[in-house]
């Protein structure tokens, strides 16, 4: 067999590889999105909803550890309006505080305070470094077994489909208020996370940190750390 056919025979492998590893991506997709749409609920319908645990908000970025990030500021506008509308007494902030020069748990639970929500009623997840982690803790770590998850709604159907596969019943309020700049980019970076974690919840890891529980039924203030 000449050269140039060995050649020939590889490339057409690997487009089929690839053809392959895209249709896989996108049946994938399909499928996180397609079981969990049911579940993604208007604010008044998530009223409906009776004996809900929490109201699980999802961090995102902060700026000079005092100022929330566009989509975490309609996160919290949400997640507050949740909790204003009697939906659940509590909330859980859940996001990034890995590092003492980074916090964004602190930014969600002083916003809400400023927002009227008392001190008592929330409770802050320090180590929610990942979507996965952060229902992986606020099922074993909150004790929370029922949840509406605030997030922007191209995040909710991972979210909500990593809590179910948990072992949660969760269902999810989008905070979609504006257009958020890149998010074509994020879109495309959720689609590969959906992937990652579909094999994830398979598997199920322990996340970074565990400990002892603090059952979100509770006193949030348990969880302050300033």
């Amino acid at each position: 067999m000449s050269l140039q056919k060995i050649i020939r025979r590889i490339i057409k492998a690997v487009l089929l590889l690839f053809v392959i590893s895209l249709g896989g991506i996108a049946a994938i997709n399909i499928y996180v999105i397609k079981t969990t749409e049911k579940w993604i609920l208007s604010i008044d319908e998530a009223g409906q909803i009776e004996n809900i645990d929490c109201i699980l908000v999802l961090g995102a970025a902060v700026r000079n550890n005092e100022i929330p990030s566009a989509m975490l500021n309609d996160r919290l506008e949400t997640g507050i309006e949740l909790y204003k509308q009697n939906v659940s007494d509590k909330i859980l902030m859940s996001g990034d505080h890995g590092r003492k020069e980074y916090d964004e748990v602190n930014v969600m639970k002083n916003f809400a305070i400023k927002s009227g929500v008392p001190s008592e009623d929330i409770f802050m997840d320090h180590a929610g470094f990942s979507t996965y982690e952060s229902m992986y803790r606020a099922k074993e770590i909150f004790q929370a077994d029922k949840v509406i998850i605030v997030s922007q709604k191209y995040h909710l159907y991972r979210a909500v489909y990593i809590a179910r596969s948990l072992g949660m019943e969760a269902y999810g309020v989008p905070s979609d208020v504006r257009i958020y700049r890149g998010q074509e980019y994020r879109n495309l970076r959720e689609a590969a996370a959906r992937v990652k974690d579909f094999f994830i919840v398979i598997i199920k890891p322990e996340p970074t940190y565990l400990g002892e529980a603090i059952p979100v039924n509770g006193n949030g203030d348990i969880t302050n750390d300033k």
